[in-house]
Parts: C-alpha cells; sequence; structure tokens
C-alpha cells in the first residue's frame, strides 16, 4: 500500500502518512484498527500492543536529540524503552546501560571518526538517559551476558575501571538484573564476535534484535532471524558463569585493580 493510498484509507493525505511513519506525529486507535483490517491482520493481541504504544502521546525524550545524533541511537533507545524484557551480549565492551559516565565517556573520546567535546557529551547523556528503564517504577527485566575480556579492557585508567566494574557489580544485585560473564577458560561459542541486543515486545510479533555493525546499527524483525539469536544467546548463557561467580570473578578482577 503506498503513502497516498494510506491517506485515502484514513481520509487524510499523503504528507500526514509520511510525518507518522516517521515518527513526526502519532496515530490514533481507530486509525490502527483501520489498517489492520485492510491488511487482513485478526490478532488481537498484536492489534491491541501497537494501540497501547502509540497512545503514549508525550514525546520519547530521545526525540531531543534527533537534530544531534544518528537515528539509528534514537532507534535503539525507543526499542529498549517499549520492551517488556531485555537480553543482551557483550564480548569488547560493557553493556550500555550498565556504564558509568565516566566510561561512557572514554569510549566516546576514541570515536572514529572522532567527536567534538559537545558531540561527546551529546552521546554519553543519551546512554545514561538509556539506563532509565532499568530504574522506572517497574524496571524491565535485564540479563546481560559479558564476557571476560569485557571486563579486563581499561577505558580512562583503573580508577575509571574500578569505578565501572564496581557498578555493574552493585547493579547485579538487583532482583530484575541478571549479569553472567562467560569466562576466558570458556572458549569457542556461538556470537563470539558480535554484541547483541533481544528486545521482548508486548507480543512475539514486535520481538526486535538489535546489533552494531560498521555502517551503523541493524534491527531484525523476521521469526527465524528471531529463533536464530534467541538460540545463540541461550547457547552463551549456557557457557557463562552463574550470577555469583560472575559476581566473583567481578569482585577479583577489582582487587587486582586495587593492586595497581
Amino acid at each position: 500500500m503506498s503513502s497516498t493510498e494510506a491517506g485515502r484509507l484514513l481520509g487524510t493525505n499523503q504528507t500526514t502518512i509520511s510525518n507518522i511513519e516517521a515518527s513526526r506525529l502519532g496515530v490514533s486507535a481507530d486509525r490502527l484498527r483501520a489498517l489492520a483490517r485492510n491488511y487482513r491482520c485478526a490478532d488481537d493481541a498484536l492489534i491491541t500492543a501497537l494501540i497501547d504504544m502509540a497512545a503514549e502521546r508525550r514525546r520519547g525524550w530521545w526525540e531531543e536529540y534527533r537534530e544531534t545524533l544518528h537515528a539509528g541511537l534514537l532507534d535503539l533507545a525507543e526499542l529498549e524503552h517499549h520492551a517488556v524484557a531485555l537480553r543482551t551480549a557483550y564480548v569488547a565492551h560493557m553493556p550500555g546501560l550498565l556504564q558509568t559516565i565516566d566510561h561512557a565517556r572514554e569510549i566516546f573520546r576514541q570515536a572514529v571518526p572522532p567527536l567534538s567535546p559537545p558531540d561527546v557529551e551529546h552521546h554519553v547523556s543519551h546512554r545514561v538517559k538509556r539506563q532509565a528503564v532499568l530504574y522506572r517504577d517497574r524496571p524491565t527485566p535485564y540479563t546481560a551476558i559479558v564476557h571476560e575480556a569485557a571486563l579486563r579492557m581499561r577505558f580512562g585508567g583503573p580508577e575509571t575501571a574500578r569505578g565501572q566494574l564496581q557498578h555493574i557489580l552493585e547493579m547485579s544485585e538487583h532482583a530484575h538484573i541478571k549479569v553472567l560473564v562467560i569466562p576466558f577458560e570458556a572458549g569457542s561459542f556461538p556470537g563470539s564476535g558480535q554484541s547483541i541486543l533481544y528486545a521482548v515486545g508486548p507480543v512475539p510479533q514486535l520481538d526486535t534484535v538489535q546489533f552494531d555493525t560498521e555502517h551503523g546499527s541493524e534491527l531484525l524483525d523476521a521469526p527465524a532471524q528471531l529463533e536464530g539469536y534467541r538460540v545463540v544467546l541461550d547457547r552463551m548463557e549456557t557457557v557463562a558463569l552463574t550470577e555469583r561467580k560472575s559476581r566473583d570473578l567481578i569482585q577479583t578482577i577489582i582487587r587486582t585493580l586495587k593492586g595497581e
């Protein structure tokens, strides 16, 4: 269906449809139902989930960054905001949702091409605001699989590294946060070269996988792709340490840093 055809169906024009598609305008429940009928979608749970998402009339906080950050980062923040659960896997970096301000700042200072100091701060503040999903009244359940390499990576020197490790250790004590460490001795494992975010949607059809590439952020939602990434994450969890042993390893690394 073209934007012109959609406009006729909803009793509006092509410009309005384009603004809805670009997230500049919201869409009403009645219009969503009209589109669902046109596409012969009879899945009430899916339609209800979409209506609930559209009912949030206020602009998402990420919109304030539309003129300063890449659209993929805005999509990531919105994806995390609407997810009912999050699963992530990281090999070379700490999970963004568990990074300290100092750690995040050092990462963005190493960006290629280089970021200006104001742009570094825009990226840092965006990353910190994403973390609100872990602190809201009904925090999002979060599982972070982290390789030992990421824990030992240095950004900003020993003090910044200690602060980051102490933070992830403290966050792992929250009931809704699970941190699982893959130790060096685990050897090879699926997905070993890629950071993965699996956002669980209100209904299975809204599940989405996000990962970074050299050219930006990529989103996947095809059922076969989602199943493949669920298998990868499940297998990564099987080679990871338990939550308790993961915390023990983090504490060991902190003690090593304190000795420097």
